[in-house]
């Protein structure tokens, strides 16, 4: 009997300390990021410095654990998340960047962590309706480095920004 205790105390022991040291089943961390540099034009590509950043990209979310890529539907959007998708096998998902508050409905409802490449203008907003804070507004001549990080805490995220590249 005293052994049968020991055994059950033993157990449960184990479960919470592996309960308290997982993840919570509905953990979610968001990346959104604005498409690296790009050429001029209508549809432009990316430079060889924008290259090289989605590069950089690919590598700073090696260990994300991705389960979803989100782009619009333009040449630099798609070229920035196309080295990350190389990397994790998975196929790059277009979205609509006029419609960010269904889109983040439908992001706070895909389960696992995403990343969601747009444009100085759709990604603070998209930050904005899933909860998070923005901050300021995206130098749209120069900053082609911010990365958002935003992490599930109930229906609202927690804002984390990180700078990639050089």
């Amino acid at each position: 009997m005293q052994t049968r205790r020991v055994l059950l105390g033993a157990l449960a022991a184990s479960l919470l300390a592996a309960c308290a040291s997982s993840p919570a089943p509905d953990a979610q961390t968001i990346y959104l990021v604005r498409h690296a540099e790009k050429a001029s034009g209508d549809d432009p590509q990316l430079t060889l410095v924008g290259r090289a950043r989605a590069e950089i990209l690919a590598a700073e979310l090696a260990d994300a654990d991705l389960a979803a890529i989100y782009s619009t539907n333009t040449r630099r959007t798609m070229e920035t998340a196309a080295p990350t998708a190389r990397a994790t096998g998975l196929t790059v998902l277009p979205y609509d960047g006029n419609n960010l508050e269904t889109f983040a409905n439908m992001l706070r409802a895909t389960p696992g962590n995403i990343l969601v490449v747009g444009h100085s203008n759709t990604t603070p907003a998209l930050v904005k309706a899933l909860g998070g804070k923005p901050g300021t507004p995206i130098v749209e001549a120069t900053e082609y480095d911010r990365l958002y990080v935003l992490t599930a805490n109930g229906r609202r995220y927690r804002t984390e920004l990180r700078r990639y590249g050089n």
